[in-house]
Parts: structure tokens; sequence; C-alpha cells
């Protein structure tokens, strides 16, 4: 009697193939499916010019941090234990210096808001632009808030990592991204983007500055064409470029690569005047 053989299913395409995607044969596919994948989408929107933000995620909103103010009060006005008295006392001068940070946060929001606004109502819609962020909170979250409070709709670049970074809520849906390469989001944050504003932040912030500055220096990238550096205080405290440039590592031409703002109407204005004279009137 004949042995009866099993018909086989028809085998996964390749590029169907999940296993296959997700092992290290299928890095060159899943690298190009991050730079094509956000290609397609900002065509699609109509999306050709950003202005990006960049700064801290561990800043707050001033709503956000009167309200924990709020609530750790509470909490110590009805606590009888010195040693919980001690810790809820910890935490309130924590916020109090986070309360002092959230101005950044607060500014951020309104010059997204103000560059927003503009885009929104005087310029045609084929200039127009849009506000890009990294895609988490902090400094990212204002940027976004800001756009979205002006009835824009704005980009957030997020990255998966291993303390799960997740989307802030001003984000537009259809323009909500999520990288595994670090690499490839850097170059769709920078990629689009006219201006740069980078506020105060950590090693993060740092990176992203010290990079663009380098690749800026080199002639590697025309764009953004102007960096601004928020809080001329807070970056000549943590860089001492002047410095760099007495000792000859630098070049002084370099320290013309950012200027420093200290308000959003003063950011506002300069991004304006920088984008009509590099953007609109050249049309790029």
């Amino acid at each position: 009697m004949k042995k009866q053989i099993k018909t086989l299913k028809s085998a996964p395409k390749a590029y169907d193939n999940k296993e296959f995607l997700h092992s290290k044969d299928g890095r060159l596919i899943r690298i190009m499916a991050e730079y094509l994948y956000p290609e397609q989408t900002m065509r699609r929107a109509g999306i050709k010019r950003t202005v990006i933000f960049f700064g801290s995620a561990r800043f707050k909103s001033r709503e956000d941090t009167l309200e924990e103010i709020n609530h750790n009060n509470i909490l110590l006005a009805k606590v009888k234990n010195q040693d919980e008295k001690k810790q809820i006392k910890n935490e309130l001068n924590k916020l109090e210096l986070q309360l002092k940070l959230s101005q950044y946060y607060e500014d951020a929001r309104k010059l997204s808001y103000l560059l927003t606004d503009w885009s929104l109502n005087e310029l045609d819609k084929k200039e127009q632009i849009h506000i890009s962020s990294g895609g988490g909170p902090g400094i990212m979250e204002a940027a976004n808030r800001g756009s979205f409070e002006a009835g824009g709709k704005s980009i957030g670049l997020n990255i998966s990592l291993p303390f799960e970074q997740v989307p802030n809520p001003y984000i537009d849906p259809k323009l909500n991204f999520e990288f595994h390469y670090f690499f490839m989001r850097k170059f769709w944050l920078i990629y689009l983007a006219q201006i740069m504003v980078v506020f105060p932040g950590g090693f993060g912030t740092i990176d992203e500055l010290m990079e663009l500055l380098t690749l800026r220096q080199t002639g590697k990238m025309s764009k953004p064409k102007r960096i601004f550096l928020y809080s001329k205080e807070w970056w000549q405290n943590v860089i001492n470029f002047d410095f760099l440039a007495e000792m000859g590592v630098i070049s002084k031409k370099d320290l013309k690569l950012f200027k420093y703002v200290d308000s959003p109407d003063e950011a506002f204005e300069l991004i304006k005047e920088e984008l009509k004279d590099n953007h609109i009137k050249n049309r790029f």
C-alpha cells in the first residue's frame, strides 16, 4: 500500500517571515525599513521642513510639579513617623528645584506654540514648517504640546529603550514613529530640520548637540542652518566654547555655528528671521 504523503503548506514569503526579519541576517532590511517608512509617511503628509527641539526628558510642566508639591505637603501634614517626614522633605526639596527647572518646559511649549501659529497663519501650505521632537517626555513633550495647542500637527521620533520611553500624548498619531536604531532616529531628527533649538539637558542632549556641531564644522551637513542654544547661563556653565576656541581646538568661526537665546519671544523672532532669509526666500 502506497504511503500517503502529507501536503505541505506554502512557505511564508521572505518579506513576511518574522523569524527571518528579526534575525541577524535581516538587519539590513530592518535598517532600510526605518529609513523608508518615515520617508514615505513624511512625504504623504506634505512635511518638508521642521524645527527640531532637544532638551531634558526629566523636566516637567509647572502645573504637574505644583501638583506633586501639593500632594507631598498634604502627606507631610499627615505622617507622624520622623523618618517618613524626612523622606518627604527631601522629596519636596527636589520638587522645588524641579519647579524652577519647569520654566524651561513652559518656555519650550510657548516657543513651539508661537512657531506653529506663525507657520499656520502666515505661510503658504507648501512653505509651512512643523515641530519635531524625540517623542518622549520633558522638553520633547513641551515642544509637541505647544504645537498641538496652536492647532498644528507635530512629529515624534521615539526610540525603544530598556526603561520604555513612551510617546507623549501631543504627537499627531499619524506622525508618531518608533525606532530601534539610534543612528536612523538621529538621521530623521536632523534630515528635515531647518532650525535646531537645544534646551538644557543631560548626556543625550549634549550628545545630539556635539554630533551636529561636528557635522556642521566638518561640512558633512549644511542643515540645520542655525543652532539655537536656549539659556546662555546654562550652556556657558556646561560647555566653555570660548575656552576651546582660545586653546585652538576649534576655530573662532565655529562659534558662529550656534547662537544663544534666553526667552521664547527672542528665540521666535530670530528663528522667524532665519527661516525667512534661508528657507522662504530661497525656497529650498
